[in-house]
């Protein structure tokens, strides 16, 4: 273990192979505390003080590293070389058929069978004061897509409060590229009792993709105004996460879909989520041009958490900004495609308050 001022490097434990992970902590003045595993370049815990004073981790997650390599829940993972899912795990690429493992049903989902939340990443640099970047060097052929990625995921923590998650991708050969973090938040604390579900949220988004069974778009873009998926105002995600009279709730069991952000494509506010009972909050800012709502519908009881007690349908939500999903699919998505050359960039702001 080593320590300087605002950052803490540990070991979180060793894979099979004999490998160790390390954890990277990260502190600011006003106690905020982010603890990031080399494990999936992931967010395994983040402590946060509350209006009274008191201190809660509020993101969902596992104590050890065998927990995080027995059961795949993607808790706070970086998810890529293509976060979301694309259909039937196939695609085209300047001519060219590509064929992905598929995980979920007939898609493909976060990446493959072991995408980026199941890789090892080696610390790259500490480029400032309390921020780490971890990279990973995807190769031609990962998973079935084409060209060698090097990503880049720096975490930062500054005392404002503003927890900030950059990828950072360049390529050798043309690719597809979608990375996002996969945190599940709970403001309330991931060992309490209370669930994700008296959360208030606010989406900045006039519309989002309605789905197939499988939870693939559909290429509708359809308006929120009028529906459950409208969040343009504050709405409890419990109000109507139930609400089995629109198809598309009883599609995802919940919500599990991706709005179209509002604002351009630069840096924005995409969505405010608040805990009534904690007064902490967040206002989640993003470049991408999309953000995935997940109310976290697949919890069932059996992943015990960071504090032993088990984790229950709604127990935390997550906020994805990303690429639309299966966008190398559809066209009028946009364009996934990263050439050599460019660099391909997903910012996230998480702005803590409480």
């Amino acid at each position: 273990m080593w320590r300087v001022e605002g950052i803490e490097q540990a070991n979180f434990g060793t894979l099979p192979d004999g490998r160790p992970v390390p954890a990277v902590t990260l502190t600011n003045a006003q106690g905020v505390v982010a603890t990031v595993i080399a494990w999936g370049a992931t967010l395994q815990a983040l402590i946060v003080p509350d209006r009274r004073g008191g201190r809660a981790d509020v993101v969902l997650g596992h104590a050890t590293l065998d927990e995080y390599l027995d059961r795949r829940q993607y808790f706070g993972g970086t998810v890529g070389r293509f976060a979301n899912r694309i259909a039937r795990g196939a695609f085209t690429l300047d001519g060219a058929s590509f064929r992905l493992p598929v995980n979920d049903g007939v898609n493909a989902l976060h990446g493959g069978l072991d995408g980026f939340d199941r890789r090892l990443w080696t610390i790259a640099d500490y480029p400032r004061h309390r921020a780490v970047t971890l990279r990973y060097v995807s190769r031609d052929g990962e998973e079935g897509y084409p060209g060698t990625l090097t990503v880049d995921a720096t975490y930062a923590l500054d005392d404002d409060d503003v927890l900030t998650i950059e990828y950072v991708a360049t390529t050798d050969a043309p690719t597809i590229v979608n990375l996002t973090n996969h945190t599940y938040w709970n403001l309330s604390g991931e060992g309490g009792a209370a669930d994700a579900m008296g959360h208030v949220v606010t989406l900045l988004a006039d519309h989002f993709l309605p789905t197939d069974a499988g939870s693939i778009p559909t290429g509708e873009i359809r308006p929120v105004v009028g529906t459950v998926f409208d969040f343009g105002s504050p709405r409890l995600v419990g109000e109507r996460v139930t609400d089995m009279r629109d198809a598309q709730i009883a599609i995802g069991c919940g919500y599990d879909h991706c709005w179209i952000a509002d604002g351009g494509t630069g840096i924005r506010a995409m969505a405010w989520v608040y805990d009534p009972a904690s007064g902490r909050s967040f206002e989640l800012r993003s470049n991408q041009p999309g953000l995935q709502f997940y109310s976290g519908n697949f919890l069932d009881g059996t992943t015990r958490g960071k504090t032993g007690r088990f984790y229950r349908t709604w127990d935390g939500v997550a906020f994805e900004p990303q690429r639309l999903p299966d966008t190398p699919n559809r066209p009028a998505f946009g364009s996934a495609r990263l050439a050599p050359g460019e660099i391909y960039r997903n910012v996230i702001e998480y702005r803590l308050a409480w």
